[in-house]
């Protein structure tokens, strides 16, 4: 039974302190008292008439809630978890293969905080995987095994419905779970950040569809970790490490001549990797090997990223895109500095290839594999850096040579929004993120500051 008759109201309390005043009505269903804050007395008193009248009309309270039962939503006729499904497969046809991956882990987290009961008779990492992996994959759900398509309707029946979402204990409990790793230990600030905005996103599309009357997670709610964009100095390489690093992947005997060149290209442009193995010998702009300036061009108008097989709409580990944050057809020309012009124009002649072709392949002409890509580096590093060096940040990702790429130009003197244009991304972004890490230039602004006019003499 969770309705009750058993009613008290109290009066209104009034709160004071130095930022506002505000007034409280409170009341008691079974002895468990209830709050509920604003801020004007007007509004208060409102609440509370309804509230006595709702005692007058001899209405029932929801022990979920602690409203009459007339304030309830649809929630309770809904189950979390077919919603949290309906939901999965909304995004699915409105998102790419990595947010529907992450929006699955962010529902596979809500729904085993919502259980009526432990899955004792499961494995928690069966049910967690049986969820992830088919509940909320739309392309896989109807391909479960037997043994998951078992636990998914085991899991169907031990969910709660929508209505605890308007229980504020049970939302933190939710929003709990969320901030946690599976060994309780609190989860990095981006994911916890990543889970509230996705859960946030599923919460207005159950308001939208009349389903809750509020968005239960308004901003603010809870502790959410504060993250920063910025780049960490540590992880960026100087001339003599990079330079080290590359020579010993281009001697690397398996790929080590295919590679050498890619990890140049984002050394030089700084382009994403995605955007890099998605280039073919077209998109290089090469001058003749007699002009004076040998700088060549490089156009980015595609992307690969890699998200892997089960969450591709065919199936594919990568999957094409436009550039990141750009219109769909929109294209992205950058220098390339004359010592990548020397390593393309003999990574293009060694390898024999035409208009076309992929600028960088696999060994069997294919996509370039980001396991491929990684581990190379990863090796890389264990063989050139000494081991303190490989225990700290210093160019620990692959990524951390487009990151040193963007430092270094706006240190060389570039403009920020050059270089925003031809990182691809805009110039607020371009400076929360590597603002930090501009240095050199302070005896120069000293002079220019040291150049402007004084007080008045005898005034200072």
């Amino acid at each position: 039974m969770d309705t009750t008759y058993n009613v008290k109201i109290w009066a209104i309390r009034v709160y004071r302190d130095k930022q506002k005043t505000s007034y409280s009505v409170r009341w008691a269903l079974d002895g468990r008292e209830w709050r509920a804050p604003f801020d004007t007395k007007a509004l208060a008193d409102a609440f509370r008439s309804e509230l006595v009248s709702a005692t007058r009309r001899g209405e029932a309270f929801s022990l979920t809630t602690g409203r009459p039962v007339s304030h309830q939503s649809g929630a309770r006729a809904v189950s979390w978890y077919d919603f949290a499904v309906q939901f999965a497969d909304f995004q699915w046809h409105h998102t790419a293969g990595n947010s529907r991956k992450n929006t699955a882990k962010a529902l596979m987290s809500a729904t085993i905080a919502l259980l009526r009961t432990p899955p004792t008779a499961f494995k928690p990492v069966d049910v967690r995987t049986a969820l992830r992996e088919f509940a909320f994959n739309t392309r896989r759900r109807e391909e479960a095994p037997p043994e998951v398509a078992t636990i998914l309707k085991w899991v169907e029946r031990n969910t709660l419905s929508m209505a605890a979402w308007e229980d504020p204990a049970k939302v933190d409990e939710v929003l709990h779970a969320l901030g946690s790793k599976l060994d309780g230990t609190r989860a990095a600030a981006s994911s916890v950040k990543r889970n509230r905005r996705i859960l946030n996103v599923a919460m207005e599309h159950a308001v939208k569809h009349r389903i809750l009357r509020a968005n239960p997670l308004p901003k603010g709610r809870g502790s959410v970790p504060k993250t920063s964009n910025a780049i960490d100095k540590r992880s960026l390489l100087n001339p003599e490490q990079a330079g080290r690093l590359l020579v010993w992947v281009r001697r690397r005997p398996r790929g080590g001549k295919r590679l050498h060149p890619f990890f140049a290209t984002m050394y030089y442009a700084g382009p994403r990797p995605e955007e890099v193995v998605a280039m073919d010998v077209t998109d290089v702009r090469l001058p003749r090997e007699e002009a004076e300036d040998q700088w060549c061009e490089l156009l980015f108008h595609t992307a690969q990223p890699e998200v892997w097989k089960n969450w591709t709409d065919d199936g594919e580990i990568h999957e094409e895109r436009g550039l990141k944050g750009r219109a769909a057809d929109d294209t992205r020309v950058v220098p390339g500095h004359p010592s990548l012009t020397r390593i393309l124009r003999e990574h293009i002649k060694a390898e024999n290839l035409k208009p076309g072709d992929l600028l960088f392949q696999g060994e069997k002409g294919e996509m370039l594999a980001g396991s491929v890509i990684r581990r190379a580096w990863r090796s890389a590093r264990a063989k050139v850096l000494t081991p303190e060096e490989f225990a700290s940040p210093l160019g620990k990702r692959v990524y951390d040579l487009r990151h040193t790429c963007l430092t270094r130009w706006p240190n060389d003197g570039v403009p920020p929004a050059q270089v925003a244009e031809w990182a691809g991304n805009s110039v607020p972004v371009l400076l929360a993120i590597y603002a930090r890490c501009v240095s050199g230039q302070l005896g120069d602004l000293k002079r220019r500051m040291e150049a402007g006019e004084d007080l008045p003499e005898g005034s200072a």
